[in-house]
């Protein structure tokens, strides 16, 4: 038997549990069966509106499963809307960009002012349409120069790059991949975009898109964040 595909949507529900989860989410995805285990580290998550759900939702439970707390960060702390980005695959109209509709929601539990990146593991830069205007955030900028200064680990996922590009880290020809769309954001910032789902450059783990979270994307980004502890 053919196995189904399922769609971004069906995949949130089953990585989300549904709205109400989204809620809570900072809370429940800690927990787990019988004796705690041991954080490994912080990895900041910076989000805003707008952000893309598969995006950010996928690594905020994947990265806990590691041991690792799953810091979400805003402009402010507050609840977020998420995004769904995708291609409708049954559209009477073709689509040459990714259709935006609602998805759900996060919390963010710090904001970027607050943030001391001196205690963080790691980075993870999440797409969607939010980096088009978090990149404009100082406080934003100082973390992401920190990581980028300091060569600690950093995983960048579609327009994640626009954040990393702003801060000046893909200077000297630093090698990324990205969206298509997003290429001139890497080669306009000094870096060279490579058409791969998942490129790996000193520090810096980048996949294309979601779709690409399948490669050694997330072995390579958490064996460096091991590594650098």
């Amino acid at each position: 038997m053919q196995q189904q595909r399922l769609n971004r949507r069906q995949l949130c529900g089953l990585l989300a549990a549904g709205p109400a989860a989204m809620g809570v989410m900072a809370s429940a995805a800690g927990a787990q069966e019988g004796k705690p285990k041991k954080k490994a580290g912080k990895v900041l998550m910076p989000i805003g509106d707008a952000t893309e759900a598969m995006d950010t939702l996928y690594p905020f439970f994947r990265l806990a499963e590691e041991g690792y707390e799953v810091v979400v960060a805003g402009p402010e702390a507050r609840l977020y809307h998420m995004v769904l980005h995708e291609v409708p695959p049954n559209s009477d109209v073709p689509w040459d960009l990714t259709q935006e509709t609602k998805g759900y929601h996060i919390r963010a539990t710090a904001a970027f002012k607050d943030v001391e990146p001196e205690e963080y593991v790691g980075l993870f830069l999440s797409g969607g349409r939010a980096p088009e205007y978090l990149r404009y955030d100082k406080d934003l900028m100082r973390i992401t120069r920190h990581f980028v200064q300091q060569q600690k680990p950093i995983a960048v996922v579609c327009h994640g790059i626009e954040i990393i590009a702003a801060a000046g880290g893909l200077e000297g020809g630093r090698r990324a991949t990205t969206v298509g769309k997003c290429a001139l954001d890497i080669t306009q910032t000094g870096g060279v975009y490579v058409n791969q789902p998942c490129v790996v450059d000193g520090n810096l783990v980048s996949a294309s898109t979601w779709h690409d979270y399948g490669t050694p994307f997330f072995k390579i980004f958490i064996d460096k964040m091991r590594k650098a502890t």
